[in-house]
């Protein structure tokens, strides 16, 4: 991997991983369209890091405070005594769910489900329940409002990200929505509920990358890593102040454009469902994949 690929994946994971429209998916098919080979799940999976250090500085005030409070609950022996000490249990219930799926369908993960035909599928599919969930929603409901059972659904919702191009940011707003969050509130959550999830991924992953025989660089591991955190803390402030004010169709109409092209370009057989490198992952599995994402 050279380093210009290194510097556009960056920038793709820290913008995508944000909004609601996968950056598996982009991870997937802009380097097929660049002719670039597959970076592979295991190096997503590692630069994500970079995202997730992006969101526990932005909301290093919430984390600070979710954690504080998680364990003065603890010791008090009263953990759901206030907002913040709940919050901070639904976070990590929310994580049980993707935690499981992660490890029982580890394998499709890694290779038949990064088929560009998955992908599209799943581009249109979650935006038309996105779309359903954006119509519906009464829009009134806070996070000081949130529940065990409202923790547990949007959870669910985070695990359906393992499949490529459902996005896991998109299924969990979907999921806030659906239950009457506020936008802004939704994706502060999504946020939050992020942190664990894609440290655990990234993490073992990364351990187990280190000592692959074909892995990328250190260069551009770090390179990638670091783009990948400027570009998710731009994204972060423009997602929460976007959303402020308008509504998710935007994204929707992105989702189904972007899912009906791929689509095509396969058809008109443009595009391979897999590229080189995702064949002989299938053939041959590398140690170190992604867990959760």
């Amino acid at each position: 991997m050279s380093l210009l690929e290194a510097i556009v994946l960056g920038i793709v994971q820290g913008i995508t991983e944000f909004l609601p429209i996968s950056s598996t998916a982009h991870l997937r098919f802009v380097p097929e369209l660049l002719g670039w080979p597959d970076p592979g799940a295991a190096y997503s999976a590692v630069i994500q890091l970079g995202t997730v250090a992006a969101v526990i500085i932005y909301f290093s005030r919430d984390v600070i405070e979710l954690t504080a409070a998680f364990f003065r609950g603890l010791a008090q022996r009263q953990p759901f005594a206030s907002v913040e000490s709940r919050l901070a249990w639904y976070v990590l219930i929310g994580t049980v769910p993707v935690g499981i799926a992660g490890v029982l369908f580890k394998k499709w993960i890694e290779t038949s489900l990064r088929s560009l035909y998955v992908i599209g599928m799943s581009m249109i599919l979650l935006a038309l329940v996105l779309l359903l969930a954006e119509k519906l929603a009464s829009h009134r409901r806070t996070l000081s409002q949130m529940t065990l059972p409202d923790g547990v659904v949007i959870g669910l919702c985070q695990s359906v990200a393992l499949i490529p191009g459902s996005s896991r940011s998109g299924t969990t707003l979907t999921g806030g929505l659906a239950l009457g969050f506020r936008r802004e509130d939704a994706a502060r959550y999504s946020f939050l509920l992020s942190i664990p999830a894609n440290s655990a991924a990234g993490l073992f992953e990364l351990k187990h990358l280190l000592h692959a025989t074909d892995r990328p660089s250190t260069a551009t591991l770090l390179l990638g890593t670091a783009v990948s955190f400027g570009a998710g803390m731009a994204a972060i402030a423009g997602l929460l102040r976007f959303l402020r004010t308008h509504t998710t169709l935007v994204f929707v109409g992105y989702r189904v454009v972007v899912g009906a092209l791929l689509l095509i370009l396969l058809g008109l057989g443009i595009l391979q469902p897999f590229s080189g490198r995702n064949n002989e992952e299938q053939e041959r599995p590398a140690a170190g994949k992604q867990v959760a994402h």
